[in-house]
């Protein structure tokens, strides 16, 4: 009888194991969550910032490169806090500086100037470089390297999920009836427009109050949180070579690879998501229908992290979906660009799918092996974000010359870039330093 009442030590050991590890993901997976519903709110923003503070294409891009040339500022300071804070006070801190990016918002609406809006964005981009330069790598650390792209993607599920509820939600709200107002708009006096255009842009007040509401309740239970802290200073291995022969970061040309592919997959993600509303309505399609097709693309995204789950490592490795996507990107994009109507917005929306296990993939192979040098590294990564600031608003800008369908074209070489990182860019070793 005492043998059955007696536990298996190893059976309690994983079971201990796997909770531990467990809480970590979950809390990791409320801050994916909080990136994708922050900044996938820009797929509205441009549209309705558009009306709202009358703009053309080339300025309501700017709402992207504002949100995202934060990154590129932010990345190198995040690293420095992140060493001073560590991970967890890091996360609480980027949570507290995304909630007072969306403070800004509220003068921004009450006085209706484009600069403060752009000025909140900058500060919530500012808040996601310090929460992404923390989590991304801490997700990555916490199990096996080459299982990476799994949790990567299972976060990418968190983060899409928001992504696909936040302009429906922001939508419903800014956009209602925006179609019957931009019509008679052109029917108004100075001052009637003037006065509409106050009241559309007083929407975003409420919306923003209740984010800011969340962001500080998450900061307290992050900064309270059994969050265990990862110390990467202490790794010293990259492959079989030890991390001592390494004296600079830029003795790993995967990792600066890596980090140009990050900037050119940004960019494609962040038009494909942000752009198709502003199509769709390019091309006549009413923005009461137009504001679901940022949530069809994050469908598509989904999909393709469900499918990474799955796969990965077990039936192909992240390189090889790294390949595939780039394939699928370049197809998908010379679809939309020589279709029209519905069917190429349609295609468009695909490139969902495309990009899904883009970023689970880049992430792990760039990061691979830099032990010591992990924190640096995660921060250049963090920097190449900032493609979703100049590929947006190079495509406004060429939307305003040509075409919305025809300014696409900038699609095609950064999914070459992104095949070529994915075929030869990662393989390459560090640089050996002699003694």
């Amino acid at each position: 009888m005492s043998k059955t009442l007696q536990s298996d030590p190893l059976s309690t050991q994983k079971e201990q194991s796997a909770n531990k590890s467990l809480g970590p993901v979950l809390i990791i997976g409320v801050l994916f969550f909080v990136f994708g519903f922050i900044t996938w709110l820009n797929s509205v923003l441009i549209p309705y910032l558009k009306i709202a503070c009358q703009l053309n294409n080339r300025e309501a891009y700017l709402v992207a490169t504002a949100f995202y040339i934060a990154y590129l500022l932010m990345a190198y300071p995040s690293t420095l806090l992140l060493k001073k804070m560590g991970f967890k006070n890091g996360m609480s801190a980027g949570l507290v500086i995304i909630g007072l990016g969306a403070l800004i918002f509220i003068p921004a609406a009450i006085t209706r100037v484009y600069g403060l809006f752009l000025t909140g964005l900058f500060v919530q981009g500012a808040g996601l470089a310090v929460l992404q330069s923390a989590s991304n790598p801490y997700i990555t650390i916490l199990g096996p390297v080459e299982s990476a792209a799994k949790r990567i993607s299972i976060m990418g599920i968190f983060n899409k999920v928001a992504g696909a509820i936040a302009p429906i939600i922001l939508g419903a709200i800014t956009l209602k009836d925006a179609d019957k107002l931009k019509i008679q708009l052109l029917k108004m006096t100075s001052a009637e427009k003037e006065v509409a255009l106050t009241g559309l842009a007083h929407r975003v007040i409420l919306p923003y109050i209740a984010i800011i509401v969340v962001l500080i309740i998450l900061a307290i239970g992050v900064y309270f949180s059994s969050l265990p802290e990862i110390d990467t200073d202490k790794e010293e291995k990259t492959d079989n070579q030890p991390v001592s022969t390494q004296t600079s970061i830029l003795n790993f040309p995967h990792l600066l690879l890596g980090v140009l592919t990050i900037f050119f997959y940004v960019g494609v993600e962040v038009l494909s998501g942000d752009s198709v509303i502003s199509y769709g309505s390019s091309i006549g399609i009413p923005l009461a229908t137009a504001k679901f097709f940022t949530t069809c693309t994050f469908t598509g995204m989904l999909v393709g992290y469900i499918v990474g789950i799955i796969c990965i490592p077990k039936y192909f490795s992240q390189g090889n979906a790294l390949k595939v996507s780039a394939i699928l990107g370049v197809i998908f994009s010379l679809a939309a660009i020589f279709t029209h109507g519905y069917t190429s917005v349609f295609f468009i929306a695909l490139l969902g799918l495309a990009n899904a296990l883009m970023w689970p993939a880049i992430w792990p192979l760039a990061i691979n092996g830099l032990g010591k040098f992990t924190k640096i590294g995660s921060s250049l990564l963090i920097m190449g974000i900032a493609g979703g600031a100049l590929i947006p608003y190079l495509y406004g800008y060429l939307a305003d010359i040509f075409s919305p369908r025809e300014a696409y074209w900038i699609l095609i070489p950064s999914y070459i870039f992104i095949g070529y990182y994915a075929v030869w860019g990662h393989k390459i070793k560090p640089v050996a330093v002699r003694r």
